[in-house]
């Protein structure tokens, strides 16, 4: 097996196509914002935005989001320097954290979430 991307379903395909489009400048490789499916060249894998109910129409699953399934799964990017995004973000992001250090885990970091509600980390080895 070969992991090739991850998938993030959500209610709000609009609003968070344009999130990781316009907000976190992500290169959009296929999709825009009206296709329901979309995938983001990030590093050297792929991000894929899918509309939930339209994944969920094909497994024949229907669920409602709950608080906790909100902090199943992180996202988690590298950048050169926590504090810089940290501060060209802050104003179009609410952070959960502001940039601190976790020196039991040898980084520095700050968190975020997506118009979904996915978490989202940022971070740099200290």
């Amino acid at each position: 097996m070969r992991l090739t991307h991850t998938r993030l379903l959500v209610d709000n395909y609009e609003e968070c196509f344009r999130f990781y489009k316009e907000v976190l400048n992500f290169e959009c490789t296929w999709g825009n914002e009206t296709s329901q499916y979309a995938q983001f060249k990030v590093g050297e894998t792929l991000l894929a935005l899918f509309n939930k109910s339209e994944m969920l129409a094909d497994l024949k699953v229907q669920t409602g989001i709950t608080q906790a399934m909100l902090n199943e799964v992180v996202l988690i990017f590298a950048v050169d320097d926590v504090d810089e995004v940290y501060k060209r973000l802050k104003l179009k992001i609410n952070f959960v954290t502001e940039p601190h250090n976790r020196e039991d885990w040898g980084i520095r970091v700050a968190h975020f979430r997506d118009p979904n509600g996915t978490l989202i980390e940022i971070y740099k080895n200290i």
